[in-house]
């Protein structure tokens, strides 16, 4: 059986749930892989020697390393040490990074086989079965490649299911860790159908959204509460996308007992009274918008087609309802001025 190891590491936070990595795990082990996560974190506790060892124990013909661009240098350290123990390893990155990288990149990324452009559990699965055949750099779908006499190639893309429920839940097949897993990340939706110009989300998911049944969130949420997690963080981009979804998903959690301690985001437009008063019904104690400027005449240049004061009346909705608020916000954003930036600070202290 071909193992494949998915690693992320972020020295700069706590581990958290690797819930892309983990859908990846599952879906590669429902196609006869032995699939295995290891999250990095700054409260791991594994020396350069540890990993070594972990790596040559589950001997993986494929390692992927999740790519974010302040973990790119580490990205890069981690794939040289992979290499030094056994340079037939083939080595993949994807991730925010990864997906609109210029081939060119392979010529500062010496260590690394493949970088993957679709979506994750296809084009891994892609990668892992020409490993497996013998012909590693053959038949691949959704990836730039980098063979043996160092020719880069680029592959045609592939596309996502739209329906969420056929991937395997790492949650209910045991994936995860839950020794050490304090609170929970779950998507139930993917995609974001927007167009601000910053972000990574709308364009690597082509403007679209998908969904996982309502049944499929409420089973995941079940088999979380079982193993003893006490919090969830949902990290849908936009998920009261169908305020009627989100409502029917809060209303099943509440007939059923799983009131939780919950962490989301959403936009500033897509919540009502009606919305945020189930949140805080059924345990929601933070809930995040996308400020990003406090100037109207940034934000119009944005593609985001949300005021200021749009954002400032969601605010009052939530503190209506004693849930927290956290605020995304970015600084030397296109056609921003100094004047700008303090709008948006004076914004935050209001």
């Amino acid at each position: 059986m071909v193992n494949v190891l998915l690693i992320e590491i972020n020295p700069f936070s706590p581990v958290l749930t690797p819930i892309s990595s983990g859908y990846i795990a599952s879906f590669l082990k429902s196609k006869g892989f032995n699939a295995k996560v290891l999250s990095l974190g700054e409260d791991t506790y594994v020396s350069r020697a540890n990993l070594c060892e972990i790596i040559r124990r589950f001997n993986p013909a494929l390692v992927g390393l999740s790519a974010y661009q302040r973990t790119m240098l580490y990205v890069i350290g981690l794939a040289g040490l992979i290499k030094s123990i056994d340079r037939e390893i083939k080595i993949a990155i994807g991730g925010p990074q990864a997906t609109f990288m210029p081939s060119e990149a392979f010529s500062e990324l010496p260590d690394i086989d493949y970088i993957c452009r679709s979506s994750g559990e296809e084009t891994l699965l892609s990668v892992a079965r020409a490993i497996k055949n013998g012909t590693p750099f053959s038949d691949l779908m959704g990836v730039s490649c980098k063979d043996a006499s160092g020719e880069v190639f680029d592959t045609a893309g592939v596309s996502a299911s739209s329906d969420l429920d056929g991937y395997p839940s790492p949650y209910l097949d045991d994936t995860f860790d839950y020794s050490r897993m304090s609170e929970a990340i779950m998507l139930t939706s993917r995609g974001c159908p927007h167009d601000c110009i910053y972000c990574y989300t709308p364009n690597a998911f082509k403007h679209k959204v998908s969904f996982h049944s309502i049944d499929r969130v409420i089973e995941e949420i079940k088999w979380i509460r079982k193993k003893g997690v006490k919090r969830l963080w949902f990290a849908d981009p936009n998920i009261s996308f169908k305020p009627a979804r989100l409502l029917e998903i809060f209303d099943k959690m509440l007939s059923e007992g799983l009131e939780m301690q919950m962490w989301l985001q959403t936009r500033a437009d897509l919540v009502n009274p009606e919305v945020m008063k189930m949140m805080k019904r059924v345990g929601v104690s933070t809930i995040a918008f996308g400020l990003e400027s406090g100037s109207e005449r940034v934000l119009a240049k944005l593609g985001k087609h949300i005021s200021v004061e749009r954002v400032a009346e969601a605010i009052k909705l939530a503190q209506n309802e004693k849930i927290e608020v956290e605020l995304f916000t970015l600084f030397g954003l296109p056609h921003e001025t100094y004047e700008d930036a303090v709008k948006t600070l004076e914004f935050m202290k209001a």
